[in-house]
């Protein structure tokens, strides 16, 4: 919950079994992370921009709501993020590359802390650039909110791998709306640690990510600290949550929790759900019978 200020609590300890583990213990009040929707919770949709004068559109099963007031200068399809601090992402299941191994476009689900779907991102690349590529790979990804509008586009270009080159470092750039920079995420070197810079649209530096040595989830959480651009104590965090031994070995689907400020410039938060699918790729995608996780340190 936030703090007198507007900063929300430091993150959390996610708790062990992955998303929405009926066997995992229950997390500290007021902060959940499972999917199943907690109980006598109304059922609220995605808010977008509402026309002066007229009542935003409700369906039978949606609990009244009243239109929010959206503040100057949010890109469109961006507001909902000034209402929350967090959100959850969930990689959807492929069954074709579950079965053969052969690398389709990668899907996700961005959900809110009640289980709601809030977004919908899906990469655009070429068959040849997947599978031959790997996790290094460039791509497009396409994030539509829940009328299949497009909101947001993450640019990822195509970047060798060397942790001794300082000149192959990963980067990714956020749109919102597409065409319109806001920002980047651009990896910082280092010879052990994992490390990244989040740049705003000049390419001025604003907070600082920060994740362990090892950036392998053996049967365990990895978080990714979210700090001030002069470090400092951790303000948010992105955690990838071990999903259960089955779903680690056998696919690459991932379950990723990001906490950040709940005062965050907005774009600043969709840079982050940018930092969290570039950290994906990097550390935690897999390729045919080829586990890439950690080839960028290795």
């Amino acid at each position: 919950m936030p703090q007198p200020g507007g900063y929300s609590m430091p993150p959390y300890p996610m708790p062990q079994g992955g998303y929405g583990d009926p066997s995992q213990q229950a997390p500290p009040a007021g902060f959940y992370m499972g999917y199943q929707q907690p109980p006598n919770q109304p059922v609220t949709y995605q808010p977008g921009p509402v026309p002066p004068g007229q009542p935003m559109a409700m369906h039978a099963y949606d609990a009244p709501m009243t239109p929010p007031s959206i503040p100057v200068g949010v890109p469109p399809g961006l507001e909902y993020l000034t209402q929350i601090d967090q959100v959850l992402i969930h990689q959807k299941v492929e069954l074709l590359e579950a079965i053969i191994g052969f690398e389709t476009n990668n899907q996700y689900e961005v959900k809110n802390s009640m289980g709601q779907k809030i977004y919908h991102a899906k990469e655009k690349n070429d068959c040849c650039t997947r599978n031959c590529c790997g996790s290094l790979r460039s791509f497009d990804m396409k994030i539509t909110d829940n009328s299949d509008r497009e909101v947001i586009r993450l640019v990822r270009p195509y970047r060798c791998v060397s942790c001794w080159c300082p000149c192959c470092l990963q980067e990714l750039e956020v749109q919102a709306p597409p065409g319109n920079t806001i920002g980047y995420v651009v990896q910082d070197w280092h010879p052990c640690n994992p490390k990244f810079s989040i740049k705003g649209e000049n390419r001025e530096t604003l907070l600082k990510l920060e994740g362990p040595c090892f950036a392998c989830n053996c049967c365990g959480d990895v978080n990714f600290e979210l700090r001030g651009k002069d470090g400092g104590q951790p303000i948010g965090r992105i955690s990838k949550q071990w999903s259960g031994l089955l779903k680690e070995v056998f696919t690459d689907t991932d379950n990723f929790g990001i906490q950040f400020p709940l005062d965050l410039d907005v774009k600043m938060k969709a840079v982050l759900l940018g930092a969290c699918f570039l950290i994906d790729f990097m550390f935690f995608e897999k390729v045919g019978d080829s586990n890439q996780r950690n080839t960028v340190f290795s």
